[in-house]
């Protein structure tokens, strides 16, 4: 008995092995691709840019933040500062929210990372997603009346914006490019990515977690199970792919693995903490009810029409 379960454990490792390498070998080309691009347009796109036209009224910083936001290479934790930054510098409320939501939602290396995994009618479709459930959040906001809350720069904690740069050459820029693309980016996420590809190399290749999807987690049950998973757990963009990809080939459907993508980045404890602190308890509730029903509602299309 033991020198059988012995040899099924074995099998089981060299298994997940396997499976973890292959996703490797399948996806470090474009993460690398992923990470340099994201490295060019973190240098050379100003932040005094965007921030002086998230500052206007009416929809058209929504719609800024939302498309800017799904391409901008910085995860939830490191969009909160800028989206309290921004709020403080007197961008509009609904911006500031549709930032919040487009920016951890994906980025280039997620993309890229999608399209491999998952292919290119999901990629388009989950990147539209985004960009409607940014702007429709951000007109939601816009449009109802809130209670001010203070947002008072704290004594001493100054934003890294607010100093004087240096002016860089052009090499220096490149080499900050560069530096923030195999550098900064793999240790911000990195760990995160590593980890993703491990937990979706193991539902791969655990049996008793393909059954259980299959024969439990179907229907509506599925799109429950994958809300709250979403809601309690935090992946990144890039990270969540693997885990979407290992749900799929588990059992589930495209549109439940959709709707996992679209909370799972977005609805952090980081980023609920902050905009009840800095935002408002009413406003927190309106944003994750906003999230959680416009995911649902676009795994269901998904699952319905393609």
């Amino acid at each position: 008995m033991w020198q059988f379960n012995r040899g099924h454990e074995m099998d089981f490792t060299v298994r997940f092995l396997q499976t973890y390498w292959m996703y490797c070998q399948e996806l470090w080309l474009v993460l690398a691709v992923g990470f340099l691009i994201s490295g060019f347009f973190y240098t050379f796109v100003p932040e005094n840019l965007i921030e002086r036209h998230l500052g206007e009224k009416g929809l058209k910083p929504i719609l800024i933040s939302s498309f800017f936001g799904a391409l901008l290479p910085v995860c939830c934790i490191g969009s909160l500062p800028i989206a309290v930054t921004l709020r403080r510098k007197g961008a509009a409320l609904g911006a500031v929210l549709a930032f919040l939501v487009a920016t951890p939602a994906t980025s280039v290396s997620a993309l890229i990372v999608c399209w491999k995994l998952l292919g290119l009618t999901f990629t388009v479709f989950i990147f539209f997603a985004i960009i409607i459930m940014s702007i429709v959040l951000g007109m939601i906001i816009n449009s109802m009346k809130w209670d001010a809350v203070s947002t008072q720069e704290s004594q001493g904690r100054d934003s890294c914006c607010c100093h004087a740069k240096e002016v860089l050459t052009i090499w220096q820029k490149l080499r900050n490019a560069l530096f923030y693309a195999f550098v900064t980016l793999p240790k911000e996420i990195g760990v995160e990515i590593l980890v993703g590809i491990a937990v979706a190399s193991f539902i791969t290749v655990f049996e008793p977690i393909q059954h259980v999807i299959r024969d439990y987690l179907v229907g509506a049950v599925g799109y429950l199970f994958v809300l709250i998973v979403g809601l309690m757990t935090y992946v990144c963009s890039t990270a969540s792919v693997p885990m979407a990809d290992a749900f799929l080939k588990s059992g589930m459907t495209h549109g439940q693995a959709l709707c996992y993508l679209l909370v799972g980045p977005i609805t952090s404890y980081g980023t609920m903490l902050v905009i009840r602190k800095d935002f408002g308890r009413r406003i927190l509730i309106v944003y994750l009810s906003v999230i959680s029903i416009l995911s649902l509602m676009f795994g269901v299309v998904y699952d319905v029409f393609f």
